[in-house]
């Protein structure tokens, strides 16, 4: 085993998913668990995670000092090396030239965590303010970022790095900690496939004779969940669709007409007019959130009466879902509300069922193929929000506005597909700003909306990157939005990575 100390990153997860896809069982724990509880039965290396806060903070998430007197490797990341620094008598500053998103690092010294890596520079993600000045004594600097701040250090059993190599789009990010994982003599003989029986066995033993609902919206996470707990349940489980008005062109069909070949009997509400009601006025995203997640289960608890008997809801919440809207472990900060968790009404009646909890999107496809035998179009299929166009409208939501935006969004999606590059891109989608442009059309002047464009590639959607369109397609998709969708006269494309952008924009 290989304990992760969480120090409130948002990535925490990410590190466990790591260790478990290299063969390794991986647990996370809280900073505050003793160090005689972490120094359990078993133990081949220990992980100290990342954080947003300085080590200096008043509540700074500070582990108890005798864990790094362990004899088993430590590697420390992000926050887990100004730690391992402050603790140990080295100097941690803040730093003139934060470092956010894709930086270049060098090594400059040989290493074991750095064995068999392809070159002596690479990519990686960084994403903190704070550096270590003056590594404690004995340390050695095995790495610098192209800032010439200490990317890497080590001594001893300890290691540490200042990026986070358990994300996608750090370069030998896997390698770095499968050499750390064979630096710890860790056994590989982890078997993931077993989390699939284990989502079977605790929803079964959840809803087993009881009648229960579902949101399904026709992406890859409610389905999946629909189908499985369908499995479980049979009749006894009503998956509902609610037609939010909030929808993309035409989707409320093209939901129902996906969803056809697994006889889920879907339940159709069209509830446009009282979501949109309910919006009329707010322009906080937050709010849009709340208001959101709130109406849902208004029209869920309404469908469970006249069902009768309803005891559970199902959800195809995500663990990004819950790292982004509830703090983990009291320390990791709160991103957005995410309206099927933060936006949940604190008295519901209903039990929730979320089996996929814990797990990332890409766990929930290969779920979805191996084990369900899902088809291409659903299991890839662009995520969508809950909330809908509500959070890619800037502003008020309008049914003028969501017209602009159903137009905009329609042609994107089918350039990509009539180009062969839908599935190239892991999302893409189209936001209607709050700003208006001047422009010329017809030798007459305008002054009309702005649409964004977002289009990114991620296996985990916990980091992302922009796609790189070619010119002429994007040029070619920008027009086409231009002169085909009225009130809009520029189209800008967001080429933000994540972090330290979201890949939503509300």
């Amino acid at each position: 085993m290989i304990k992760i100390i969480d120090c409130g990153s948002q990535l925490t997860q990410n590190i466990a998913r790591r260790i478990r896809e290299l063969g390794v069982f991986s647990e996370i724990v809280p900073y505050h668990t003793k160090t005689i509880d972490i120094l359990s039965k078993n133990l081949e290396g220990i992980i100290i995670s990342g954080g947003q806060f300085s080590v200096y903070d008043k509540n700074a998430p500070i582990y108890e000092k005798k864990v790094l007197e362990s004899k088993v490797p430590i590697l420390g990341i992000c926050y887990g090396q100004q730690s391992i620094a402050y603790l140990l008598g080295g100097k941690v500053v803040s730093s003139e030239n934060r470092e956010y998103g894709e930086t270049i690092v060098k090594r400059i010294k040989p290493s074991k965590l750095f064995k068999n890596l392809p070159s002596v520079e690479f990519k990686v993600y960084m994403s903190h303010g704070d550096i270590v000045k003056n590594p404690p004594k004995g340390f050695e600097i095995i790495a610098l970022s192209q800032n010439n701040q200490v990317a890497a250090m080590q001594k001893g059993n300890i290691y540490a790095v200042q990026f986070h190599p358990e994300v996608d789009h750090t370069e030998n990010g896997r390698k770095i900690l499968e050499n750390f994982v064979d630096i710890c003599g860790a056994k590989k003989d982890w078997d993931p496939t077993k989390d699939y029986d284990r989502i079977i066995a605790e929803a079964s033993k959840k809803i087993k004779g009881k009648i229960g609902i579902g949101g399904i919206s026709g992406g890859v996470d409610s389905s999946v969940v629909s189908v499985l707990i369908n499995k479980l349940a049979g009749k006894n489980y009503h998956p509902i669709f609610v037609d939010n008005g909030l929808l993309r062109k035409d989707e409320a069909k093209q939901v129902m007409e996906s969803l056809k070949p697994f006889n889920l009997d879907v339940h159709y509400i069209d509830a446009g007019e009282r979501f949109l009601s309910k919006l009329k006025g707010v322009v906080d995203p937050d709010e849009k959130r709340r208001i959101i997640g709130h109406e849902f289960i208004n029209v869920f608890s309404e469908i469970a009466k006249n069902i009768g008997g309803v005891k559970y809801l199902v959800q195809g919440t995500l663990y990004p879902d819950v790292i982004e809207s509830v703090p983990v472990y009291g320390s990791s900060s709160k991103i957005k509300r995410h309206h099927n968790v933060g936006g949940l009404p604190e008295n519901m009646e209903l039990e929730l069922v979320e089996p996929f909890r814990n797990m990332f999107k890409d766990e929930v496809r290969r779920l979805a193929e191996s084990k369900l035998g899902m088809p291409k179009e659903i299991v890839w299929r662009h995520p969508f929000p809950g909330p809908g166009l509500a959070v890619r409208i800037i502003g008020e939501v309008t049914p003028e506005k969501l017209s602009i935006l159903r137009e905009a969004d329609a042609i994107f999606i089918e350039e990509l597909k009539n180009r062969n590059i839908y599935y190239d891109v892991s999302q893409a989608f189209a936001v209607l700003t709050d700003s208006q442009s001047v422009g010329v059309m017809g030798d007459e002047g305008t002054y009309e909306g702005i649409i964004g464009l977002r289009a990114v590639t991620t296996n985990d959607f916990m980091t992302s990157d922009w796609y790189n369109f070619k010119k002429k397609d994007l040029t070619a998709i920008a027009n086409r939005i231009i002169n085909n969708v009225k009130g809009v006269n520029r189209v800008v494309y967001d080429i933000s990575q994540k972090p330290p952008a979201t890949i939503e924009w509300e």
